[in-house]
């Protein structure tokens, strides 16, 4: 049979703090294929799951419920193996590097920071701060509307102006919350966003900084969510803060 499997822990102690169930319907229970001083959270998987809520859920219930005993390293949704035999040469093969990822996230979480766009303010924001926009914006209005070719060029200003406020927002942000952790990536398609990998002392002062460019930035909305599986941060990086 084919285990789906959630992630890897340290063999030794308590995995999962009580019997937990995974994906499928009805859901299987979780259990744990050891070898080389760690585990793999498997269940059982006939085929190949689909990105359904009910099962994108349960992955992330068993990575938060082992998380709870103890540093794991997530999985991404979908991850296999063909039989427990090819999961243990996998566990054997990797077993240094899984080690050195467990130590290094051992107490740490993943942090998401979304940061999207209040279109009306961000547009006040290009007309107030930006000369070539206010002009073009005052002419085409000045006459009646202006040209087809007034017209898109006032476009062509303002797609411009939000570009550039876009990147600035991103690196801003950045800038702002890369401080409170050990490590920040990017968050792909997303106006701006970022994960911040940071011990779970950081909410408070992760809080603070959001009011702060809240504050600062008033045409930005932001969500953060966590603490989570630190999914951005399995695999070490070059030149990480």
């Amino acid at each position: 049979m084919t285990a789906y499997v959630y992630g890897i822990a340290r063999a030794g102690g308590e995995v999962l703090p009580e019997e937990v169930t995974g994906i499928g319907d009805p859901p299987r229970p979780v259990r744990t294929v050891e070898h080389a001083g760690l585990v793999a959270l498997v269940s059982e998987c006939a085929e190949a799951p689909r990105a359904k809520r009910r099962d994108l859920v349960a992955h992330q219930r068993v990575l938060t419920r082992a998380a709870e005993c103890g540093p794991v390293l997530p999985l991404r949704f979908g991850s296999l193996s063909q039989d427990e035999e090819t999961l243990r040469g996998v566990l054997a093969d990797r077993a240094d590097h899984y080690r050195e990822r467990l130590a290094a996230l051992d107490g740490r979480s993943e942090y998401h920071v979304k940061a999207e766009h209040d279109e009306d303010a961000l547009l006040r924001d290009i007309l107030r701060e930006d000369p070539a926009v206010r002009e073009r914006n005052a002419a085409n209005r000045a006459a009646g509307g202006g040209s087809y070719q007034d017209r898109l060029r006032l476009g062509e200003l303002v797609a411009r102006a939000v570009e550039e406020r876009r990147a600035r927002d991103a690196e801003y942000l950045r800038g702002e919350l890369a401080p409170l952790g050990e490590d920040v990536v990017a968050v792909d398609g997303w106006p701006a966003g970022l994960s911040l990998l940071a011990g779970r002392e950081v909410t408070g002062p992760l809080s603070a900084a959001l009011d702060r460019i809240q504050a600062d930035r008033p045409r930005l909305r932001l969500k953060v969510t966590g603490p989570l599986p630190p999914y951005s941060f399995v695999e070490p990086r070059s030149g990480a803060a």
